[in-house]
């Protein structure tokens, strides 16, 4: 049941503590609260469970970015605290778990792009997750653009004199939770969390920054997969696949040691992969 203060997108928390009710007031901006995490992933467990998974010559194949979206929505199912976010110095809990993330719908410098939004279920898989993402990107690379970059091609017709009033009432319109769906439905930074696969474009994983636009607390960025030397339990150095990734996150929702527990476990679901077969509110052991 909404309440007086909830938001269409989130449910204002009521009586937390002084700290956290504190730091929004202190410091307003969300680019001014970033907070970095890098983690290198050992990638033995997940190339292997990728063969597996593609064995059966699958009309779209599993990958490392489907594995990646997917652990990461576990992680936010798991750890709610990941689901909040900061909007007009009121501390909200997100009503679902979504991510982002930009579709490129041909890999050149003249290639569009898209952006595709994910909405889990406590009840979703790997196998569904995947599915939704081939349905996306299949979707946009074939049929067109998305709701959000449609009506974002609308606004360009404006007049320049209206421009820099009309950024103002849309940034008091998201400060308040009060923006047209229609523009924002595929909006990623409305999302749980965004992900950027910059291994597709061979990049290594950086940071990505916040924005004060929207609701986002959480960034992944996944870098590209390279062999690397790892210590085995005789202390002999080995080759193997792996892959950094960045995660910023918005140091007001919650504090170190919690997010600190959140790596941890994101860290064994990619170690793991075949707990991603059961479905993301079924808890971890970690």
């Amino acid at each position: 049941m909404k309440k007086w203060g909830d938001r269409r997108d989130g449910i204002l928390l009521r009586g937390i503590d002084s700290m956290h009710y504190i730091m929004p007031l202190m410091y307003p901006n969300r680019c001014d609260n970033e907070a970095f995490i890098s983690e290198q992933i050992d990638l033995t467990n997940v190339m292997a469970y990728l063969e597996q998974k593609n064995a059966g010559n699958p009309a779209y194949k599993y990958n490392l970015f489907q594995v990646m979206v997917t652990a990461v929505l576990k992680t936010i199912t798991q750890r709610p605290q990941l689901n909040r976010f900061i909007a007009n110095y009121n501390l909200y809990q997100r009503r679902e778990i979504t991510a982002a993330f930009t579709i490129k719908k041909v890999f050149s410098d003249d290639g569009g792009e898209a952006l595709a939004f994910i909405h889990s279920m406590p009840t979703d898989t790997i196998d569904s997750i995947h599915d939704e993402i081939y349905r996306q990107v299949s979707y946009v690379r074939h049929e067109g653009k998305d709701r959000s970059t449609q009506s974002m091609d609308a606004l360009q017709k404006i007049p320049l004199f209206l421009k820099k009033g009309l950024g103002a009432l849309a940034r008091f319109l998201d400060r308040h939770g009060w923006m047209p769906q229609s523009v924002i439905a595929t909006d990623p930074f409305q999302a749980s969390v965004v992900l950027a696969n910059l291994g597709s474009i061979k990049l290594h994983a950086g940071y990505h920054h916040l924005t004060n636009w929207g609701t986002t607390s959480l960034f992944v960025i996944i870098g590209e997969m390279k062999k690397r030397p790892f210590y085995n339990d005789d202390g002999e150095k080995e080759l193997r696949m792996s892959v950094d990734i960045g995660l910023t996150v918005d140091e007001r929702i919650s504090d170190g040691f919690y997010c600190s527990r959140a790596v941890h476990l994101l860290k064994t679901l990619l170690e793991n992969p075949e707990l991603l077969e059961r479905p993301l509110s079924e808890k971890v052991e970690y």
